[in-house]
């Protein structure tokens, strides 16, 4: 078990604010995890401590929206992941810490950038299978690397313009269905050992604490200064993430 101070000052808030935002936000800012934890230690531990706290942070979010998600983009997006998985798991033992580092990097600051950014409302835009299942792939892929599915999924379903409640249920039975399967290759690439487990079940309680967090504030916090904040910090992170990559 990982007893380092330092650890547990970036994964305690990590993992509290992926919870709040996976219980009430859509789970957009579930990528801000490994980067903080990857200022510690590294990219590949960070996120085999993650995935267990995920599924379980899954299973209380389904619960929370249960009904509340559409059909029809779940069939495409899901068998779309899938193939984004079985890529990450080919090309896993090929990435360096470094190369992770500039890819989660690299994740954080142009999500950042396209959140601060990104023009005003347009009117909603059409589902496409093309557009789902190539989103699906990547969201898949990055998934399954560094938890960094969130952004090429958002970039898919935000211009659909969801009603709240479903673009929420939606994304939550999404990476629910993607970190179950996760869980296979991450077991056969030797990711949870003792250490890493072991740890996963200490920070594991704080869990159902973020996601009821974020439940409890879908209905009276107002999210753009939940996501101003978050998403500086994502953008801190991500920042000394790619500083790191390139000294490296």
């Amino acid at each position: 078990m990982i007893t380092d101070p330092l650890f547990y000052a970036a994964a305690i808030p990590a993992i509290l604010i992926v919870g709040i935002s996976k219980g009430g936000f859509g789970g957009g800012l579930g990528l801000v995890a490994v980067p903080l934890m990857s200022l510690v230690i590294s990219p590949i531990q960070a996120a085999a401590i993650m995935l267990p706290i995920l599924c379980l942070m899954d299973l209380a979010a389904m619960w929370s929206f249960r009904g509340k998600f559409d059909r029809s983009l779940l069939k495409v997006l899901v068998p779309a992941a899938l193939i984004g998985i079985l890529i990450g798991a080919l090309t896993f033992r090929y990435l360096s810490e470094q190369h992770l580092k500039f890819i989660i990097g690299s994740i954080a600051v142009l999500f950042t950038l396209n959140y601060w950014l990104r023009p005003g409302s347009k009117e909603p835009r059409q589902p496409s299978s093309l557009r789902g299942g190539f989103w699906g792939i990547l969201t898949g892929f990055t998934s399954f690397s560094v938890h960094a599915g969130g952004p090429p999924l958002n970039i898919y379903l935000l211009p659909l313009r969801l009603e709240k409640s479903i673009f929420i249920g939606t994304t939550i039975l999404m990476f629910a269905a993607i970190n179950y399967l996760k869980l296979i290759p991450y077991a056969l690439l030797g990711q949870f050992d003792t250490a890493n487990l072991t740890t996963s079940a200490t920070l594991a309680l704080l869990a159902p604490v973020g996601v009821k967090l974020g439940y409890w504030m879908h209905h009276r916090i107002n999210e753009t200064w939940f996501y101003r904040i978050c998403f500086g910090l994502l953008f801190i992170t991500g920042s000394k993430l790619l500083y790191d990559a390139f000294m490296g």
